[in-house]
């Protein structure tokens, strides 16, 4: 058998393979919950990307930024021109290295939270992003157990991704799809500072 048919064959017992699949996939009914952490740069991103994918589809979008405060950043600056399609709510206060005030970030953080879980519960939104609440999450300003008890609330239309480092076990337990984004190699390491268009 030549290399080309044996490719051949190859592909379709593939193709075969991934039809079977393909088709004994179900619908779950609900909308998912997918969580975008890990040391590397690329979660928020990832997010962002996803919405693009949603609106695509003409579907209704929320985000809620926990950590990045009045930071002026490109992914904003693009989606408020969308505000018939994405109502965006940037409600932390900063990185919390900036803060270094505890109880305002936990309340800034439970702020954040309610608003969120008022949007998941309200049956509007297809997709609705919780930008770096893994870190609200990670220095305990927010209940592990809450946000699950929020998550579970949502309407079944609507899917939620949860983006920053240090996703929760317990969280990762719970949702459909975890993504890891390892870091190889960062230029910030090489001391060259962030750059509009790439990092904000």
């Amino acid at each position: 058998m030549s290399e080309h048919d044996t490719h051949t064959e190859k592909m379709k017992a593939l193709q075969a393979e991934q039809k079977k699949k393909t088709s004994e996939a179900r619908d779950p009914g609900r909308g998912l919950v997918l969580v975008h952490t890990g040391d590397g740069k690329g979660k928020s991103s990832s997010a962002f990307g996803v919405i693009i994918r949603a609106l695509g589809w003409k579907q209704k979008v929320g985000v809620v930024q926990f950590i990045k405060g009045k930071w002026i950043t490109g992914e904003k600056q693009f989606f408020m021109a969308l505000k018939d399609q994405v109502d965006w709510y940037t409600m932390g206060d900063g990185f919390t290295w900036d803060t270094q005030d505890r109880d305002r970030d936990i309340a800034a953080a439970e702020a954040a939270f309610a608003k969120a879980r008022e949007m998941m519960e309200r049956g509007d939104y297809d997709l609705i992003v919780l930008d770096e609440i893994n870190i609200a999450l990670r220095y305990d300003y927010l209940d592990v157990g809450a946000v699950i008890e929020g998550l579970k609330a949502r309407s079944d239309r609507t899917s939620v991704i949860l983006t920053g480092r240090n996703a929760k076990p317990e969280l990762c337990e719970y949702a459909d799809l975890v993504s890891e984004m390892t870091e190889v190699k960062h230029p910030f390491k090489a001391g060259i500072k962030a750059q509009r268009g790439i990092d904000f």
